[in-house]
């Protein structure tokens, strides 16, 4: 025992290192590879080659390349729009819900946060539940808003909910309270503030989500500025992959962007709070 116990103080930590190196490397070669060849001339071989251009980039930002008729750029913006309303509107419902389930013992508690956490249908069968049930509303953007919001809402609730649980909740209303802060002064100005970190990593993963949905999307869109998700699968049969590489590669771009800002919002946040 003393021996095998040895073994595993020796070399544990190193396999577990090198499983989770391997795992990474592993997940995002194929992002790196995308990005890279986005800049190649060409690829015929196993790997990209004629380095470096930016034509592709160029034809999809200026719509030359894949759909010519709407740029992938207004496809980007449309489809970052429709996911910030999606989060908004997550924000506003999933907090509160979070801090409701975190905060108080009332019947049902249980049935709402299971409720609350589970996905409410997969993205095709809401799509279909959608055009059934409002098949004018389908016809805009207002349903791809309000689709987005509840296929990613667990995911706020999930992430804001954990940061409630990690406070003592009681204890800092009462002291607010104490202090002459109304309940919704308290709930806004120290609760929520608070759960920033929560908030903030729901944000990105539903915003992120939603900008990508597929499924969804699909099903419901009709006309107008395609979502990426459909833009990209409309377009990409019909073009070279070093331009559909250079489409995801601005994608992957805007989540990083929107990642680093509202990172930066939230440790702005910290640095005032100390």
């Amino acid at each position: 025992m003393a021996h095998k116990r040895s073994l595993s103080a020796r070399y544990g930590r190193s396999i577990v290192t090198m499983v989770l190196v391997v795992t990474l490397v592993f997940l995002a070669l194929p992002v790196a590879l995308t990005v890279v060849s986005s800049f190649a001339d060409t690829w015929s071989g196993p790997l990209p080659s004629g380095f470096i251009t930016v034509e592709h980039w160029r034809d999809v930002l200026v719509g030359t390349g894949i759909g010519a008729d709407v740029a992938v750029g207004a496809s980007l913006a449309y489809s970052a729009l429709l996911a910030f309303a999606g989060v908004i509107i997550n924000l506003i419902v999933g907090v509160p819900i979070a801090y409701a389930v975190a905060r108080y013992d009332f019947r049902g508690r249980d049935w709402v946060n299971v409720l609350a956490i589970m996905p409410l249908a997969p993205g095709i069968i809401l799509g279909v539940a959608f055009l059934r049930t409002y098949p004018d509303l389908s016809a805009s953007g207002i349903a791809l808003v309000v689709g987005y919001s509840l296929l990613k809402a667990p995911y706020m609730v999930m992430a804001v909910q954990s940061s409630f649980q990690s406070m003592d909740l009681q204890r800092i209303e009462e002291s607010a309270r104490s202090l002459g802060a109304s309940w919704p002064r308290t709930f806004l100005t120290v609760i929520v503030p608070n759960a920033k970190t929560g908030i903030i990593a729901g944000s990105i993963i539903s915003w992120t989500l939603a900008a990508a949905e597929f499924n969804f999307s699909y099903i419901v869109y009709s006309r107008g500025t395609p979502p990426l998700a459909i833009f990209l699968y409309n377009n990409i049969t019909n073009a070279s992959f070093l331009n559909a590489a250079a489409a995801v590669s601005v994608f992957f771009v805007l989540i990083a962007l929107v990642t680093i800002v509202l990172q930066l919002i939230g440790a702005r946040g910290r640095f005032r709070r100390l």
